[in-house]
């Protein structure tokens, strides 16, 4: 039987924490122990506030310490689905924001000094004819927004880059790459906790009482606070009504092979890929010579059966080598997706923030998320106004109605995943 997830298994940063017990007086509450609360903690401390970061698990249980580590510039939604939501200008300034982000995370990386096996490189990598007109769509877009060089690879150059039998062409990204997200996380967490900030595990809120002084309610305590920041993501629930019906939680996967001697044989300059399916698979290899294969999603959030033989064949698809690989982790759990696959931030009130909707593309700019936060916290709102600008529609039918509706509006799109 395959083991539960490969980056708990692999975790390098140690952190301390424990459960609230009794009140507590702070500046800013955080929800949520994932990579937003710990990058705002962080910051939030460094500015001198008090800080108190509240974590229903244990810090990085949630999408941060469980993805696929691929950190991209963008969000999930393409440019150019972002240019008519926002205007050309306001595009290309959250496609700034973007690459700090990227540059936040390795910063942040070398500064505080966190294990997390980063890697520069990508490959966005095309399995049907349309793919290669939207590669080169990309190409194109990415040029004009002064971008790195870019490199569209076909033939016996993208075998030399990709021996799989499965793709027609790749576009390699040189800013792009991968990291071990949990302890990356786990490190940031660490940073925010000897800066000052008070780190609490198993300690889920059950009520968030809006009011000049904020007051956020837990089994063992209640924690008082001038500003709250909800950074829960897909595992907030129903906590704030007003926010929950503009996120679905989605369920995705990941298998971790055995260590094996060729791995990297499959991708010899160690890039992450993914293709540009609407259900995506997505892989890397891991530092210690792991394949590391996601994809399947669930928006149900269970497992769907027969999950490990089913992750292995899509890999073995991708890479016929596998042939005799084994599966020695197997793992998943749930990403916040907005109906536009743009991040959702705003207010829902003057000082109770939010940071949700990442839709599976958050490695890189929740931290920055948090940094936002942050600022705005300290009376410099207009950066993180100006992805609470971006537009957002709830999903329709209210929380029973959810995901059928959802799955009636992605199955178009799963048909042309086979066509």
């Amino acid at each position: 039987m395959p083991h539960g997830n490969y980056y708990e298994s692999t975790r390098k940063v140690e952190l301390q924490t424990q459960s609230l017990d009794g009140d507590l007086k702070v500046d800013v509450a955080i929800v949520g122990g994932g990579i937003t609360g710990c990058s705002a903690a962080l910051h939030l401390t460094e500015r001198g506030y008090k800080v108190a970061l509240l974590e229903a698990e244990s810090i990085g249980w949630g999408a941060s310490g469980r993805n696929g580590g691929q950190a991209l510039p963008g969000f999930a939604a393409s440019q150019m689905k972002v240019k008519p939501l926002v205007g050309p200008a306001h595009a290309r300034d959250l496609w700034t924001m973007s690459m700090e982000a990227l540059d936040l995370l390795h910063s942040q990386i070398q500064r505080l000094n966190i294990p997390c096996d980063p890697v520069h490189g990508y490959l966005h990598a095309a399995v049907k004819p349309r793919h290669v007109r939207e590669l080169h769509e990309m190409q194109a877009e990415l040029a004009e927004l002064g971008y790195p060089q870019t490199s569209l690879l076909r033939g016996s150059d993208l075998q030399a880059r990709l021996p799989s039998p499965r793709y027609l062409a790749a576009l390699t990204d040189p800013v792009a790459g991968h990291i071990h997200p949990l302890n990356y996380t786990l490190g940031l967490g660490r940073a925010a906790q000897e800066a000052g900030a008070q780190l609490y595990s198993q300690t889920a809120v059950s009520l968030v009482e809006p009011g000049k002084i904020i007051k956020l309610h837990t089994k063992r305590g209640i924690v008082s606070a001038d500003f709250a920041l909800l950074s829960g993501g897909a595992y907030l629930g129903d906590l704030m009504r007003p926010i929950a019906g503009y996120i679905m939680p989605v369920g995705t996967y990941i298998i971790a092979t055995e260590q094996r001697p060729d791995i990297d044989q499959l991708i010899p300059q160690n890039e992450a890929v993914a293709d540009l399916n609407f259900v995506l698979d997505y892989f890397r290899r891991s530092a210690d010579d792991r394949m590391l294969f996601g994809g399947r999603v669930s928006y149900s959030t269970l497992p769907p059966p027969g999950l490990g033989a089913s992750m292995l064949a899509r890999a073995r698809r991708v890479f016929p080598q596998l042939h005799d690989a084994k599966i020695e982790y197997l793992w998943g759990g749930n990403v916040d997706i907005t109906r536009n696959r743009a991040p959702h931030f705003g207010r829902v009130a003057a000082n109770i923030l939010f940071t949700q909707g990442f839709s599976g593309h958050g490695v890189a700019l929740t931290g920055l998320a948090g940094k936002l936060a942050a600022e705005a916290i300290s009376g410099q709102a207009e950066r993180f106004d100006l992805i609470a600008r971006i537009p957002h529609a709830s999903f329709p039918g209210g929380r029973s109605l959810r995901v059928p509706a959802l799955l009636l509006a992605t199955s178009w799109f799963r048909l042309r995943d086979i066509m």
